[in-house]
């Protein structure tokens, strides 16, 4: 095994430096401006490594509970086989990305961390946005269908979803690689 040391291979260039120009060749090499691709940490290439529980994707035990439960998942999600079934589901089927559907939970008279803070409090009918999205963490995403799901310009709710996997599946300190270009978004979508 060679040994890259500046120091042996005559590279006065700190490792650091030379982590930038990769990156920011990689940069160029994905188009330049515009949405760019995040730099590749972990495995190289189209593979995408996932962070943290490989069998829950980090969901709220309540939410994955009554996601698994589904009558929509377990039915209707099972058929679809391939990533580009999933993206027309979205397309057709969410109206929204909150946890729950609308008026499906019983928050009244509740308090606290119980009163309908964020959505997990209580349950209620799982929405098929997070079906959906787990559905997606179930085909297990290359970096080109995550790539694929923030850029798509049909609707506003499969890049949400995109962001939301990303959310749930990267480590965080690749979070800012993935969602820098994007901070500028003026796309407009209803939770």
């Amino acid at each position: 095994m060679a040994n890259n040391s500046p120091a042996l291979t005559g590279n006065s260039q700190p490792q650091h430096q030379a982590a930038a120009a990769a990156a920011q060749q990689q940069q160029q090499q994905c188009g330049g401006g515009g949405a760019t691709k995040p730099a590749v940490s972990g495995k190289q290439g189209n593979v995408l490594p996932l962070w943290g529980n490989e069998k829950t994707m980090n969901l709220n035990p309540m939410i994955l509970t009554n996601i698994l439960s589904s009558p929509y998942f377990k039915v209707q999600l099972y058929e679809l086989k391939t990533y580009h079934e999933v993206v027309d589901e979205i397309y057709f089927k969410v109206t929204h990305v909150e946890p729950w559907e609308k008026g499906s939970r019983k928050t009244a008279g509740q308090t606290g961390m119980c009163g309908g803070v964020r959505g997990v409090g209580t349950g209620g009918i799982v929405s098929t946005a997070f079906c959906l999205l787990y559905k997606l963490f179930t085909l297990k995403l290359t970096r080109k269908q995550v790539m694929g799901l923030i850029t798509h310009t049909d609707s506003p709710y499969i890049r949400a979803l995109g962001f939301m996997y990303i959310r749930y599946t990267q480590p965080p300190t690749d979070l800012w690689d993935w969602f820098e270009s994007f901070l500028d978004d003026e796309e407009f979508f209803m939770l």
